[in-house]
């Protein structure tokens, strides 16, 4: 639904003004009402700062609220132009800047090996293709940055993704253009992913991926002078100009030069964008930063003939979010993006992802935005946790989990065709093939693991349950979705490798019941590096949907073990 067919926007002398709910919940003022609705006046996101309605483009009046810009862009553009949200049951697959270049072997760097990777698409599960060009450099020769296979101090970088990218480049090939055109024609909807501001490597000052922007410019970075870890410390700070303008004139070329779907503003690379402790009074840099783009996206739409969505991926809860300066719920309420993608940055797959919250925050402003909930590569109990990859089993139990909180469509971040993914070459035909909607999950096993929110403001909780000492005993939440009452369920604690883990036992309960034993899990080193996952049968009167509470504690008196993973599992009887 276009912004101006919403009731909660009217303009009044070229501004628009709110006069609905679902604002962020923070007061202007007391009482405050719009003069000619009676309705409450918005909430703006910091009474206490007068800065804050300059930057984010608010005007307080007498008695009511006007925001400039985003909805009556809206009213003049016409409610034709408007993007709609991404239909129900849509399977997005996010390929990176570098995977296609540094997997395939030179002879494929051809028209026919760039149509061929987007074919192994067509015909599946899958109906978009968000396809990244850039990290610091660009993966085509760019105007306005440099070519990941461009010399560094004189030396030309000699890996296969530099040396690929750089072959199609002197054959004439433009990857992205070919894709675009290759995926409508296929089916699919051809997206950009644009990364905001990443960092991989910057341990290394000389890596072919960093700019020379980057490099030469280490006083805009968000620590100047820090230490290298974590290495977000020497993003590029979005509260100079600078560094705004340079990222702005990047997204300004990949619109003149590409003719996508959509374009995304990938926030989660590497998701810190601002001084550290000023997020919130930077936030306005970013929230115009988000509307221009907008513009920018809206200009082009109506050059190309047709409507260009713009998506945000953000961290996995709103407040998370916005205490990093990632407003999207403001955001999809200005009118400025079509989609958001909460999710992890990539030590975890986040599998409590409060889509419900998202939702709610939204409101009637769901009917022009989409949710689409972000999985990763994966899996990892508390930030110095042990990482194991995901599986078939707990995609799906993310998928079942998402879909019962109101998620209606998937996106996959790390799960490529090859090297980048955590399956098998079967299993993810099996994914493509069969998708992750809720009548494709029936009858199969899922696993709902107890994992942890890896992206957060300082302060902000991430939901870290594990690793418990079992001789003090722990309770647990872990997020089923509707359970399969059909399966055989169990509860599976995995402990760490301690002296008396083989023969130590654990009484544990799932919603007040107690649970029996059974068969050790096969393979703990799966369990987040547990030495031993022990079973316990659930009876399906005992499951809920939703949250459930297991409660575990050490039975015997022996050396204490210790608790690292919590999953709950559901499999054909």
């Amino acid at each position: 639904m276009p912004l101006t067919s919403h009731s909660s926007w009217e303009c009044h002398q070229g501004h628009a003004v709110w006069s609905g709910t679902g604002f962020p919940a923070r007061d202007v003022g007391s009482g405050e009402r719009f003069p000619r609705t009676g309705k409450p006046a918005p909430r703006s996101p910091d009474p206490s700062r007068t800065d804050y309605a300059t930057f984010a483009g608010w005007k307080t009046l007498p008695g009511y609220i006007v925001v400039i810009a985003a909805a009556c862009l809206y009213n003049v553009m016409g409610a034709a132009d408007a993007a709609r949200p991404l239909p129900a049951g849509s399977l997005i697959v996010n390929e990176d800047n570098s995977h296609f270049f540094g997997s395939r072997p030179p002879e494929q760097m051809t028209r026919a090996g760039l149509e061929a990777w987007v074919d192994g698409y067509a015909g599946t599960k899958v109906t978009h293709l968000f396809l990244c060009p850039n990290s610091m450099r660009a993966s085509f020769r760019s105007r306005t940055r440099e070519a990941i296979w461009d010399p560094v101090h004189g030396r030309e970088p000699t890996g296969l993704w530099p040396q690929n990218a750089q072959r199609l480049h002197t054959a004439g090939l433009d990857p992205y253009a070919i894709w675009i055109a290759r995926a409508r024609a296929r089916g699919l909807s051809p997206w950009l992913s644009m990364r905001m501001n990443d960092v991989h490597s910057i341990d290394e000052p000389d890596s072919f991926m960093h700019s020379d922007f980057w490099r030469t410019h280490p006083e805009l970075r968000r620590v100047p002078g820090g230490p290298m870890q974590p290495w977000t410390n020497h993003a590029l700070n979005y509260a100079h100009a600078a560094v705004r303008t340079h990222q702005r004139a990047f997204l300004e070329e990949l619109l003149e030069r590409y003719d996508p779907d959509g374009l995304e503003l990938d926030w989660m690379r590497f998701g810190f964008h601002l001084t550290p402790g000023r997020e919130r009074e930077e936030a306005p840099l970013l929230d115009a930063f988000v509307r221009d783009a907008r513009a920018l996206v809206d200009a082009w739409a109506r050059r190309r003939g047709h409507a260009i969505q713009l998506g945000v991926r953000v961290p996995a809860h709103p407040d998370a979010a916005a205490g990093l300066g990632l407003d999207a719920v403001r955001w999809a309420a200005a009118g400025w993006i079509d989609l958001i993608v909460p999710c992890p940055f990539w030590r975890t797959t986040d599998f409590d992802i409060p889509v419900e919250l998202w939702r709610e925050r939204l409101g009637p402003v769901l009917a022009r935005t989409a949710v689409v909930p972000g999985v990763e590569h994966n899996q990892r109990a508390w930030l110095t946790g042990t990482t194991v990859p995901n599986d078939l089993a707990s995609l799906r139990g993310f998928a079942a989990a998402a879909q019962h909180r109101g998620a209606e469509s998937m996106y996959l971040f790390n799960w490529m065709d090859s090297q980048t993914r955590p399956v098998s070459a079967d299993d993810y035909a099996t994914l493509l093939r069969e998708g992750l909607m809720l009548p494709a999950l029936a009858g199969k096993p899922r696993r709902h693991p107890i994992t942890y929110r890896d992206t957060t403001p300082p302060g902000f909780p991430d939901g870290t349950q594990l690793p418990v000492e079992a001789a003090k005993g722990g309770t647990f939440r872990v997020y089923v979705g509707e359970p399969d009452r059909a399966a055989a369920a169990t509860v599976i604690l995995g402990l760490a490798d301690r002296p008396g883990a083989a023969g130590s036992g654990l009484a544990v309960t799932l919603n007040g019941t107690r649970l029996t034993p059974v068969a050790d899990h096969p393979e703990p080193a799966k369990l987040g590096g547990a030495a031993r996952g022990l079973a316990f049968r659930v009876p399906p009167a005992a499951l809920r949907p939703g949250y459930n509470e297991i409660s575990a504690r050490q039975l015997d008196r022996g050396p204490g073990q210790q608790i690292v993973w919590v999953e709950v599992r559901f499999d054909a009887r």
